[in-house]
């Protein structure tokens, strides 16, 4: 049996499948395609190759910035004496201190502020307000309050990390779509199922967005720090590097602490794809 479309209908349903095809086309053009293996490592890799080019023809003046291979050949030397273990593991612990209680800190008040209307009016001010303030702009009045010590490094980090935390996480919890609220009531959850199946899996996404700004503001914060009044750590050594001329020195300072960034970074994204798979987004 043969059916027959009329003219109206054939161009109707040849309509459609341009409009399909089209918008095949115009999802292909958004989406990046298939992940590069190691993508994130070609612009760090074309910025050293052009680095060493500038070396080897001489536009680059050692005086200012020593070439790649003499960067590294000072860091096995450092290494090799054991100086820049020694400060490397340092900075690792006062980093990880900080950022540990800037963590607890933010997650927390970040769950009181987005999980009730008297957290939110009493911390979300409170934090707003202390969050104008730079940073490194309390280091002296943090040094009244507890010395030049490790406490009081530890405490600036944590300042760092938790506003990043906080803000992001309670736009997380605050931002969850009502829809799903009311799906919840009308299933009759408890109070624990609808934070486990609606309030985490709302909010895990503004938390890994802050929780990747922290792990940067941790970093950056320890390179000051370690400049003040500092007896170890890879600030220290870039500091009395400074003292010497030695620019070489304060490149492998620079070089671990942009290493360290990148690999936390990278830990954060990758946790963060394995947690949020059921996500469909560009970057997949």
């Amino acid at each position: 049996m043969t059916i027959a479309l009329s003219k109206p209908a054939l161009l109707g349903a040849r309509g459609r499948a341009g409009v399909e095809a089209e918008t095949r086309r115009t999802v292909r053009r958004l989406g990046p395609g298939t992940r590069i293996p190691g993508g994130s490592l070609l612009g760090p890799l074309a910025v050293i190759a052009i680095w060493s080019l500038a070396s080897l023809t001489g536009a680059l003046d050692p005086r200012i910035l020593p070439s790649p291979w003499e960067v590294v050949e000072t860091a096995a030397h450092l290494w090799s004496s054991g100086t820049l273990l020694g400060d490397v593991q340092t900075s690792l612990w006062r980093a990880a201190r900080g950022f540990a209680l800037g963590l607890t800190i933010g997650v927390g008040l970040a769950l009181l502020s987005g999980l009730s209307r008297w957290g939110e009016a009493f911390i979300d001010g409170t934090v707003q307000i202390q969050r104008s303030i730079p940073v490194l702009g309390m280091i002296p009045l943090f040094i009244l309050w507890l010395g030049i010590g490790e406490s009081f490094k530890i405490s600036i980090i944590a300042i760092a990390v938790y506003i990043p935390i906080y803000l992001n996480l309670q736009a997380g919890l605050i931002g969850i779509d009502s829809r799903y609220v009311e799906l919840a009531e009308v299933l009759g959850q408890s109070r624990l199922q609808f934070i486990r199946h609606v309030v985490i899996p709302g909010a895990l996404p503004g938390f890994f967005v802050g929780l990747r700004l922290a792990v940067t503001a941790s970093w950056l914060g320890l390179v000051v720090l370690e400049q003040i009044n500092a007896t170890s750590g890879l600030g220290y050594m870039m500091f009395q590097a400074q003292n010497y001329g030695r620019t070489d020195i304060i490149a492998v300072g620079l070089l671990i602490y942009g290493g360290f960034g990148y690999i936390s970074d990278l830990v954060v994204r990758t946790v963060e794809r394995r947690l949020l798979s059921w996500r469909r987004s560009l970057s997949n």
